[in-house]
């Protein structure tokens, strides 16, 4: 049996899907699109939802892909056992209402054993129950020893979720023992003991499970397979563990020579190293992916992944950042299948090596909270640190559980684990319930997502604003109808449309439809999920039938206002990556006909020099009036040309490249200007962080950023009159004002401390002895804080042994100050205490040590009353 690499496997499997005419589609980003019911891609099949649902028609009904998964679910098994990963990448090839058994069961086995050349003697067959049709095609088709196949119940092999398409599973398993295995039971036990390992699964979906329980057979039924690529290599490398198959192992070598740990010398150091090396995978290819560290949704897990992974390179002695540095060998050895990570490498490693600075400050802070925690256990003869603690710094400083359990431990102490998971278990259920649940797959049991697939609109509106088309559905109400009338609100589906429907970031157009007396504002145009163009109307006059020719008339002005602002997102893109950076891309962008808004990845504010660099790039640009070319070309045309993309659209044939000049160049199959010149001014209204590590700069251009300085210029004008001076003078007295204002300031302060130093003498010849303690109290109006510190300090060192309390109105508030000196505070006498009190009285509270304590308080009419009670309070703490 040869050993195969990883990446040669991946090849191999997706080259022979190839033969089989299939199409080879790249992996899809492992955040879902149009899918709320998923945090992250975890399967496979799952970015191929739309085409397993009928939303969306397939680019082929055949398909293979590499998916890269994330799964978390067990992550607390991470580095324990040969297996578990959170990321893995799945080999699938797919029908859709294409083949079925028969093609599927023999071209499994003819790469098994053909391509692969797996020894047939170690491969056994699984089949569900009741499920002959398979077992014939594996028995008398493709040869296969009836003794070697086994047939298993619902549990093992039957898939189904809740309602809807399900079916019966064939999965193929090696065995890595000796001996023949002649029972189900038998064959049973050695998988449980990791002797036979299943790595290939061939899900036959062919019934629909209705709300009765009845299992109704599809049309077209279709065909998902799947097979770990990590483990396959296990297998075709002869190793017993995932983390020593080739890509793996290089990482985990390079984490053994960072740490001088040889990989094997013990069982808590190597737990430690396969944390790492798993870790570190899956959070390059999230970053890739465009996810940054947050503390919700998939940023959580992110962010999780990171410190994990950090707080592992902690107890392998590392000190300091560390694992930005593996991302180099996670990329060197991937970027083969997926070139974004070598795009991205400088601005992956960035962004872990700024987390890894936050974390670090957040385990001084974590440490800080524990020893308090310690400290009151220890104080109450308590050895177990509460559930709701653990979790309390595990979720709100980003505290490994692990790391509290271990700090504990050396203190002789424990956690509540059962509390803690309770805690944990709580939260998940936050987060489920705030993902949106949907049904099967994420379709979206709604009208607008019914509309057959045979009925398409052409989008004629990138030169033409207004055309002639049939109507093919009209829609009211969560119903087909054949008419809407005056006074209705509904949905007109047609032929042509000169309307963009919402999307890229650009907003849908809005306009008229006419026909004879029939007349409808367009209130919207967005798309359904299967891309069915939809023009949301309100009837003004007349009505609307099915199959009558309407004229469609997008609003003229608005479509060019929004032009203007997406030809210049395409324009600020560039500038920003010139002035700030190449590691700056678009995370996001909102188009429509007041304004821009554009997010892009940065990890700091954009300063007013390098904004004024931007701003100015940009106008530079569109006063060289430069031609606005469109390209429509393969993805690796556009690839190869340098056009910048999200690459969203990784499955289309061909894309549209929209050129600004040799200044910019994007794929984009939004609406533009013919030339940059057509944008006419370019501002710059705000720029702000949005998350962690994104900006968002948002701007005007054309009528609205004339309107823009327009404000501004009247704003300069009316302070001018204001200030009574000329514009260009405004500074100037502005400064004049700012010196007149800090001199009055100056002589306020002075006039403050006279009024205190006036009252000096009167509170130093008004003490009182209690119990042998000199009490000395004062009430003075409009002295601040400040203020009265000093001056209570100027008494205190004056009088000599002696507690002194003053209280002071300003501003409708309290403001209390307590000093005393040595002898006294030996005597029982504590500030902080004395005022605690007293604060109370005027309806506030404060405290401090037992030399000086301040408070504020906010009932100022009970301030007498407050110092009154000074000398009982007092006379209680005096020994």
């Amino acid at each position: 049996m040869e050993k195969l690499g990883l990446n040669q496997i991946r090849e191999m499997y997706l080259s022979f899907f190839e033969s089989k005419e299939h199409l080879r589609m790249p992996s899809a980003s492992l955040i879902p699109k149009n899918d709320k019911s998923l945090l992250l891609i975890n399967a496979g099949m799952a970015p191929l939802k739309p085409y397993f649902t009928g939303m969306q028609v397939p680019p082929r009904n055949k398909v293979t892909t590499c998916q890269k998964c994330i799964r978390t679910g067990d992550i607390e098994n991470v580095g324990k056992t040969s297996r578990h990963g959170t990321f893995f990448e799945m080999l699938g090839n797919f029908s859709f209402g294409d083949y079925f058994k028969e093609e599927a069961i023999p071209w499994a086995w003819e790469f098994i054993t053909e391509v692969l050349k797996l020894p047939k003697d170690r491969l056994y067959v699984t089949i569900y129950l009741d499920d002959d049709e398979s077992f014939d095609i594996w028995t008398k088709k493709v040869g296969v020893d009836p003794s070697r196949i086994f047939r298993l119940g619902k549990d093992d092999n039957f898939w189904e979720l809740g309602v809807g398409p399900c079916g019966p599973c064939s999965e193929i398993h090696f065995d890595r023992g000796a001996g023949n295995i002649s029972s189900a039971d038998e064959f049973v036990k050695a998988a449980d003991e990791d002797r036979v390992v299943e790595f290939w699964n061939l899900v036959f979906t062919q019934f629909d499970k209705d709300e009765e329980g009845n299992y109704n057979k599809l049309a077209k039924p279709n065909i998902d397979t799947g097979m770990g690529l990590e483990r396959i290599a296990t297998i075709m490398q002869g190793k017993n563990s995932i983390f020593e198959v080739d890509t793996l192992r290089a990482i985990l070598d390079e984490i053994s020579k960072t740490t001088d740990t040889k990989y094997g010398s013990s069982e808590k150091s190597d737990i430690s190293m396969r944390v790492i090396t798993d870790h570190i995978r899956s959070v390059t290819f999230m970053i890739s992916d465009g996810i940054l560290p947050s503390n919700e949704g998939r940023g959580y897990v992110l962010r999780r992944l990171l410190r994990r992974a950090a707080k592992h390179g902690k107890s392998l002695g590392i000190n300091g950042e560390f694992l930005y540095k593996l991302t180099d060998v996670v990329i060197d050895n991937a970027s083969g299948n997926y070139p974004e990570l070598k795009e991205k490498r400088e601005y992956i490693k960035k962004v872990i090596k700024l987390e890894e600075e936050r974390f670090a400050e957040t385990i001084d802070s974590g440490m800080q909270i524990l020893n308090e925690y310690i400290e009151k256990l220890q104080n109450s003869s308590t050895s177990m640190l509460g559930g709701d603690k653990a979790f309390k710094l595990y979720d709100t400083y980003g505290f490994p559980i692990e790391l509290t359990q271990e700090i504990l431990e050396e203190k002789g102490m424990t956690v509540d684990l059962e509390g803690f998971n309770k805690e944990m278990q709580s939260q998940r259920e936050r987060a489920r319930a705030a993902r949106e649940e949907t049904n099967y797959m994420g379709a979206e049991d709604t009208i607008l997502n019914k509309i057959p697939l045979e009925i398409e609109t052409e989008f004629d509106g990138y030169d033409v604003l207004d055309l002639n088309s049939k109507v093919k559905i009209l829609i009211k109400e969560e119903e087909f109808v054949n008419q809407l009338n005056e006074g209705e609100k509904g949905v007109i589906i047609t032929e042509k449309t000169p309307f963009y429907a919402e999307m890229g970031g650009q907003v849908g157009d809005k306009g008229i439809v006419t026909l004879g007396s029939f007349k409808a504002e367009v209130l919207d145009c967005k798309k359904n999920l299967a891309g069915k163009v939809l023009h949301f109307v309100k009837v003004i006059s007349g009505n609307v039938k099915v199959n009558e020719e309407i004229t469609l008339k997008v609003n003229e002005q608005r479509r060019n206002n929004i032009r203007r602002n997406h030809t210049a997102t395409h324009v600020l893109n560039e500038a920003l990556r010139k002035v700030l950076g190449d590691h700056v891309h678009q995370s996001g962008s909102y188009v429509d006909d007041d304004r821009l808004r554009f997010d892009f990845n940065h990890f700091e504010a954009v300063n007013d020099d390098e904004l004024e660099k931007v701003e100015k790039l940009v106008n530079e640009n569109v006063m060289k009036v430069m031609d606005v070319k469109t390209q429509v070309m393969t993805l690796e045309e556009a690839r190869e040309s340098g056009a910048i993309a999200l690459f969203d659209d990784k499955y289309k044939d061909e894309v549209r490249v929209v050129s600004v000049g040799d200044f910019s160049k994007e794929l984009c199959g939004g609406t533009h200007v013919v030339n940059s010149g057509q944008i006419g001014l370019f501002k710059i209204v705000s720029e702000a962080g949005v998350a962690a590590g994104i900006r968002r700069i948002e701007a005007v251009t054309g009528p609205r950023a004339i309107a823009f300085v327009e404000e501004k210029n009247n704003l300069v004008k009316e302070i001018s009159n204001k200030l009574k001076c000329a514009e260009k003078e405004i500074l100037h007295r502005l400064d004049v004002q700012f010196a007149e204002l800090k001199e009055k300031d100056r002589e306020i302060v002075e006039l403050k401390s006279k009024l205190a130093s006036g009252s000096e003498n009167e509170i130093l010849n008004n003490g009182k002895e209690i119990k042998g303690v000199k009490l000395l109290t004062g009430m003075l109006k409009d002295i601040d804080g400040n203020s009265l510190r000093e001056l209570a300090d100027k008494i205190r060192s004056k009088a000599g042994e002696c507690v002194v309390v003053l209280g002071s109105t300003c501003e409708g508030k309290v403001q209390l100050v307590a000093m005393a000196t040595k002898g006294v505070i030996e005597k029982g006498v504590h500030c902080g205490k004395i005022i605690k009190e007293v604060a109370a009285v005027t309806g506030g509270g404060g405290g401090g040590r037992p030399d000086m304590a301040q408070a504020g308080g906010k009932l100022p009419e009970k301030l007498d009353k407050a110092i009154e009670s000074c000398f009982g309070i007092v006379e209680k703490l005096v020994k």
